[in-house]
């Protein structure tokens, strides 16, 4: 039987900052199934990193240690078959737990589905404000300039988001070097699922202004969720050469690193990862 192939306990406890002993009670609890050596050592992949991750980020939020077994091992038990816990971001709240997924969020101590109610009840009551705002801009005798509509597709995000996405589209006709209006309108796309569209945008804001972490980091995710990894990877190499502590980049380094079995120079991202987090 081939030898697993994967990070030890010790390794494990040394990236993310926190004592062996736990990462063995979290094995325990049961929500991390890793695999097994020849002299029957655990061996992680980086999907149980991930998961071992979020763990320690709820202990940090201030969320009991015990509460969080308790709360991935349901995830864990309730998730389909083929699933991992590492496919979705699980956050605190103030003294909340969130699951967030495929466009969902609910309370996984309760399965109880979570909405917005109070952003959705502000969106619904503003959309007819801001929109007959965007419709006189629109007909206004004085055309606005390219920073009044992008200031407008800000306003305009959460209660209307198509109609940001025509305002900073009408801000880059008059001024198509604006890269605020790109990375927005891009992120908008995003968000969508218009892949190609957002690519776009994100690379007419780096062509303007290339030193622009945001529009870097997001044309990296983006080529990410294309399955272009091997240019994701250049992405993050060059964001981070002149952003040394993004720590997100790091971590998305390393998960593509690590996919591609370049081991050595995951684990040398995660650490950068662990080094800038730790303390926050």
């Amino acid at each position: 039987m081939p030898v697993p192939t994967g990070y030890s306990a010790r390794e494990v406890a040394k990236l993310l900052g926190f004592p062996v002993s736990r990462v063995h009670s979290y094995v325990r609890a049961g929500f991390l199934n890793p695999a097994r050596g020849p002299k029957r050592e655990l061996a992680f992949s980086f999907q149980d990193v991930v998961v071992l991750r979020t763990a320690s980020e709820l202990v940090r939020s201030r969320i009991a240690p015990s509460r969080v077994k308790r709360i991935l091992k349901k995830l864990a038990n309730d998730l389909p078959e083929g699933r991992s816990l590492a496919g979705m971001a699980i956050v605190a709240e103030g003294n909340r737990v969130v699951a967030r997924a495929g466009g969902h969020r609910w309370n996984p101590e309760n399965g109880q589905r979570l909405f917005d109610f109070e952003v959705a009840e502000l969106a619904h009551s503003a959309g007819p404000i801001v929109r007959r705002a965007a419709l006189a801009a629109r007909s206004a005798p004085t055309e606005l300039d390219a920073e009044n509509w992008y200031e407008m597709g800000v306003h305009l995000e959460i209660a209307a988001p198509d109609d940001a996405r025509d305002a900073y589209r009408r801000a880059l006709e008059l001024a198509p070097g604006h890269a605020e209006a790109h990375i927005n309108l891009g992120r908008l796309l995003h968000e969508e699922g218009e892949l190609a569209a957002a690519e776009e945008q994100y690379r007419a804001a780096l062509a303007v202004r290339p030193e622009s972490v945001p529009a870097a980091f997001n044309l990296g995710v983006v080529l990410e969720d294309r399955g272009r990894s091997d240019e994701a990877v250049g992405v993050y190499e060059r964001l981070l050469k002149r952003e040394r502590s993004y720590a997100d980049a790091h971590f998305n380094l390393a998960r593509l690193y690590e996919r591609s079995g370049r081991k050595i120079a995951s684990l040398r991202h995660l650490k950068e990862y662990k080094q800038l987090t730790l303390d926050h």
